[in-house]
């Protein structure tokens, strides 16, 4: 049993085969099928794309479910490895990917690049570089054996911590870029993927927890989230890939 729970399906055993697959497709429907393209691109809100979030909260909301904020009164008992990932994730990473971007794309590949598509994709590395994946630390705490409670303070700690530093590292970072700032969009982000799926998950994880029990939760409840889960990070491939 033990084996079958730290194990991974054959689904998420080939994921790279079927995320490369989701990309191809993305690149297909924008090239035959540009109608497509341009209508999907126009369902923005303040340059924040609307059916790109849905699939996004799909993709989050159940482990925004494994989240439990109580952990936090124990952040005191092991500060080490907290302070570690705080200060890689907010001090170390969003600058070295900064760095590391403009340095390919306005150097290495400076001569095959245009400049304005080179300033798009270091914005996309800035908010790339800015963003802790909530999702991946699970699994990968997962596949390594890690301890489930630490990881779960870890990831309490870092989803309170981007509330308060995301918008202005990034707005920053991208002001040195040269970008004008959008800071309506970097807010509405905010709202859109971390407080609303947070808010909506911390409500219904207490709810289940009150009438059903932990339990039930983290063994009848998450569970059956996994194939929507997967299904909104393919699909989320192909339409960025096709906007």
């Amino acid at each position: 049993m033990q084996n079958k729970i730290n194990g991974i399906g054959f689904f998420e055993k080939y994921l790279t085969i079927w995320v490369l697959l989701c990309m191809g497709l993305g690149v297909a429907i924008g090239r035959f099928i540009p109608g497509f393209s341009d209508f999907f691109g126009k369902l923005e809100l303040m340059q924040v794309n609307i059916p790109i979030a849905v699939l996004i909260w799909l993709m989050i909301f159940p482990m925004m479910l494994k989240v439990d904020f109580t952990s936090v009164k124990d952040v005191g008992k092991h500060p080490k490895g907290l302070f570690l990932t705080w200060v890689v994730n907010w001090l170390i990473k969003p600058f070295t990917m900064f760095g590391i971007a403009s340095f390919f794309f306005y150097v290495v590949f400076k001569a095959i690049i245009p400049h304005e598509l080179a300033k798009d994709y270091l914005a996309g590395a800035v908010l790339l570089g800015a963003a802790p994946c909530t999702a991946m630390v699970f699994v990968w705490s997962l596949l390594t054996k890690g301890n489930p409670t630490y990881t779960v303070l870890q990831v309490a700690t870092n989803d309170l911590i981007v509330l308060i530093a995301f918008v202005p590292i990034v707005g920053f970072l991208l002001g040195v870029g040269g970008f004008t700032i959008p800071w309506g969009t970097l807010f509405l982000s905010i709202g859109l993927f971390i407080v609303v799926p947070l808010l909506a998950a911390s409500v219904v994880r207490y709810l289940i927890i009150k009438n059903k029990g932990l339990t039930y939760l983290e063994e009848k409840v998450i569970p059956k989230f996994a194939p929507i889960t997967i299904l909104g990070l393919l699909l989320t491939l192909v339409l960025t890939i096709l906007k």
